[in-house]
């Protein structure tokens, strides 16, 4: 099994942060310009997490606070990247910001950043409660629904970006039992692969949003 995740695992993060560098490269506007962003900090975020689970299997040390502290980074560039995805959306659909719309997701984006910073969530010695990993996500999966729903409502009118309302509902629906009960079951944590897959088919999703352009 470790072969196949630390394999996993590895590919993955190059595949997202060579994607990342290649789409900022090769971006021809602002909203390009998002999806790589968003692309190299999924990948730059996952690899403080990823890098330190990849050494747990091969190297004999403790790699408790190191793993923590991964578990923090990919928590906060999460948020970042549905923040992001939320900017995407407005530009890709050239809509004027709602209001409310905007307040709720910088709202749910900052309580969820300030929840991860709590030291009650103990990233350094792997001692969090179930009870706030479940108070910590509620405000990152209000985030996580309202960017879904706002590219549902547009699947019909892009084919491209159709698929993208699926891939978050999924990611998420694969990422809340490990947030919640992973700690108490170690196997949950293997649904953080379906996860991240879903996370490739999206970054595969900005590849030919860009590159399909350019041909």
């Amino acid at each position: 099994m470790k072969y196949g995740e630390s394999t996993f695992d590895i590919l993955y993060l190059l595949f997202a942060i060579i994607s990342g560098i290649q789409i900022l490269s090769r971006a021809g506007n602002r909203t390009e310009r998002k999806m790589g962003l968003a692309t190299l900090i999924l990948g730059c975020g996952d690899a403080f997490h990823l890098v330190p689970r990849v050494l747990n299997y091969f190297i004999t040390a403790d790699f408790t606070a190191a793993l923590g502290i991964g578990k923090l980074v990919t928590s906060i560039t999460m948020t970042v990247f549905y923040v992001l995805m939320y900017q995407i959306y407005l530009g890709r659909y050239q809509l004027t910001e709602k209001r409310n719309t905007t307040l709720a997701v910088m709202v749910l984006a900052a309580v969820r950043v300030f929840l991860c910073l709590c030291p009650q969530n103990g990233w350094l010695t792997n001692s969090g409660s179930v009870l706030w990993g479940v108070i910590r996500n509620v405000p990152f999966i209000a985030l996580g629904a309202i960017i879904c729903w706002l590219y549902y409502t547009r699947r019909q009118a892009d084919k491209l970006f159709a698929p993208v309302w699926i891939y978050i509902l999924l990611s998420f629906l694969f990422y809340i039992p490990v947030a919640v009960g992973a700690s108490i079951v170690p196997m949950l944590g293997m649904l953080m692969l379906p996860k991240t897959i879903c996370y490739i088919l999206l970054i595969w999703v900005f590849r030919k949003a860009v590159f399909g352009q350019k041909k």
